[in-house]
């Protein structure tokens, strides 16, 4: 059945206040490759029935193991898409990029394989192998942004942070019931108010008790609401109940904007301490002197930048 389209400047679109657009799924620039070199695989599947059995199974299993190899490579670059955006973030924990191309390298070494010219088809394997290396690259195998980070506390907030994605993925299950694209977009809005608290537990785990609420209770509380919505809706098409609904979501996002920019100013706030506290330090040691202003005058042969130019001290200023 058709479904009615709603957005931001559609009769009756979305209501919310934040202006963010729906969570995005993180996408690799080479997400679309594994799909065309499983097509070039097909013909070990096509000509598999004019073979012997043999190399019937051998055609099948090639064909199988590359297909296999192409979707363990694709979640490999998913992963690795993850990895990038983030600025916090461990290497995955299985290198799927790699095993993708094993299966694929083993796929075409049995594909190929002939009596007899068992070193012919590995030489082909690993010659597949290395092709997977050339177009798809390694997969990420350090850790970024976690030095000084405890990882008692990093593993701690991973698990809150996969707990609290789980219910959100039974939100968008609920939702769905509902028939209505409007607010399956709406509850997407909301997941990606709560991505924002959740890259910010990511970068610093110390801030997981301030928001184990949110995470947790909060957002039990919000998959339980959708759900009785969406069963209620789909019977009933009740708009009073629809208006509500969009309401409570409206007012959970405040809760979680107002949340996230907390712990935004107390990073400010603690960045601000340690500067002030670096700068009275230096000043003692008379490495600096205490509230003195070091850029360089306008016109001075010290400029070296355009933004040194204008920033001016307000006493030169004056003189001139």
């Amino acid at each position: 059945m058709s479904q009615r389209y709603g957005g931001k400047f559609s009769p009756g679109g979305i209501t919310g206040n934040s202006g963010r657009m729906p969570a995005m799924e993180t996408r690799h620039r080479l997400q679309g490759r594994p799909k065309w070199v499983t097509i070039a695989a097909m013909p070990l599947l096509l000509t598999a029935f004019f073979q012997d059995p043999a190399g019937l199974v051998a055609n099948l299993a090639g064909f199988g193991l590359i297909a296999a190899g192409m979707w363990m490579t694709g979640e490999g670059l998913k992963a690795e898409a993850a990895y990038d955006r983030r600025r916090v973030a461990r290497r995955p924990a299985i290198p799927r990029k790699l095993f993708g191309g094993v299966m694929a390298a083993l796929g075409l070494g049995l594909g190929a394989f002939e009596p007899g010219a068992m070193v012919g088809s590995g030489l082909i394997g690993v010659a597949g192998l290395g092709l997977h290396w050339l177009a798809f690259g390694a997969d990420p195998m350090r850790s970024k942004g976690m030095e000084g980070i405890d990882s008692f506390q990093q593993d701690r907030a991973a698990r809150m942070i996969a707990e609290g994605q789980a219910h959100l993925d039974e939100m968008k299950d609920a939702i769905r019931r509902s028939g209505e694209r409007r607010l399956e977009a709406r509850v997407a809005i909301f997941e990606a108010t709560v991505q924002e608290l959740f890259d910010q537990v990511r970068e610093e785990p110390a801030n997981l008790g301030a928001v184990r609420r949110y995470m947790g209770i909060y957002l039990m509380g919000a998959r339980d609401a959708t759900v009785k919505f969406a069963d209620l809706y789909a019977r009933s098409q009740d708009a009073g109940a629809r208006a509500a609904y969009e309401q409570f979501l409206t007012d959970l996002e405040n809760d979680f904007n107002a949340r996230s920019k907390q712990l935004l100013e107390g990073d400010r706030s603690d960045l601000d301490i340690e500067i002030s506290v670096l700068r009275d330090r230096l000043a003692r040691e008379g490495v600096r002197p205490a509230d003195t202003d070091t850029r360089p005058a306008l016109g001075s042969e010290d400029a070296q930048t355009l933004d040194d130019l204008l920033t001016m001290p307000e006493q030169e200023k004056t003189k001139r």
